[in-house]
């Protein structure tokens, strides 16, 4: 394991997106989109082939940015994430806007409107737009 990964994840109860960093830490390119029980085999399972370094989760705050029902869900999935993966830090990153983002680079991409209504599509790119929104922050400072 030369060069772990950093993964993004979009959690929702019914779909997570997930999106993984070149090895480099440069790029997020979506994964996938899955079952939040089977999105934490496919961690567990990219753990073991490529390493994970770190994890970056949605947070999702109000546009007022202020904590409800939706981010005490993404607190008991990261408890789900540490039990599989104790050794791996989880970070919560401010998802607001992410998915508006992530339908915004489906529309450029030109992807047939049949497409872009996919709502599992929408969910790996926002994954994608979370770590990349993380892995340039780490860039600029």
């Amino acid at each position: 394991m030369q060069h772990p990964r950093i993964v993004g994840i979009d959690y929702g109860t019914k779909r997570v997106g997930l999106a993984i960093s070149d090895p480099m830490g440069w790029f997020a390119r979506p994964l996938g989109t899955y079952s939040p029980a089977r999105a934490l085999d496919v961690l567990r399972e990219l753990h073991q082939r490529e390493g994970i370094q770190q994890i970056v989760i949605g947070w999702p705050l109000t546009l007022e940015g202020k904590e409800e029902e939706a981010t005490q869900k993404v607190a008991a999935y990261i408890k789900r994430i540490k039990k599989v993966l104790p050794d791996v830090p989880v970070l919560r990153w401010d998802e607001r806007y992410t998915s508006e983002v992530a339908r915004e680079l489906i529309l450029q991409a030109g992807l047939p409107r049949k497409k872009r209504r996919e709502k599992e599509r929408v969910d790996a790119v926002a994954a994608a737009v979370i770590l990349q929104e993380f892995l340039n922050s780490r860039t600029s400072s």
